[in-house]
C-alpha cells in the first residue's frame, strides 16, 4: 500500500509518463507518481463526420490513497451520455422503496398521453 497523499516537503518524483494524440484526434495519456499516484485515460472522437451524431469519448481511473490509508480507484467513461464514474468509495442511492417500484411499474403500463396542444 501507498504512503497517503498530503502536504510534502521534498519533490514527488514521475514514475511513468505516457502523452500520445494521433492524428485523427484520439489519445491516450497515463502517469504514475512516487507517492502512488496513478491516472490514464483514452478518448476518440465517435461517429466523425457525421453531423449531430459527433460526440468525443473517454474512459479511464486513477487511484491514490486517501489520509485514511484507503485506497480510492475511481474508473469513469464519458461521452454524449455524460460522465459515469464507478468507484466502491462513492454513495449509493438506497433502494426504491416496494410500493414506490408497485407504482412506476403501473404507471409504465399506462398508454402515453399526447402533448396538449400549446399554442399562445
Amino acid at each position: 500500500m501507498a504512503a497517503p497523499q498530503g502536504p510534502v516537503t521534498e519533490p514527488i518524483p514521475i514514475l511513468k509518463y505516457e502523452n500520445v494524440v494521433n492524428y485523427d484526434g484520439s489519445y491516450r495519456w497515463a502517469y504514475e507518481t512516487g507517492n502512488g499516484i496513478t491516472a490514464e485515460e483514452e478518448g476518440a472522437l465517435k461517429n466523425a463526420g457525421q453531423k449531430d451524431l459527433e460526440a468525443m469519448s473517454a474512459r479511464g481511473q486513477f487511484s491514490y490513497t486517501s489520509p485514511e490509508g484507503q485506497v480510492i480507484r475511481l474508473v469513469y467513461e464519458a461521452d454524449e451520455n455524460g460522465f459515469r464514474p464507478q468507484g466502491d468509495h462513492l454513495p449509493t442511492p438506497p433502494p426504491i422503496p416496494p410500493e414506490i417500484q408497485k407504482a412506476l411499474d403501473y404507471l409504465a403500463t399506462l398508454p402515453s398521453t399526447p402533448e396538449p396542444n400549446t399554442r399562445f
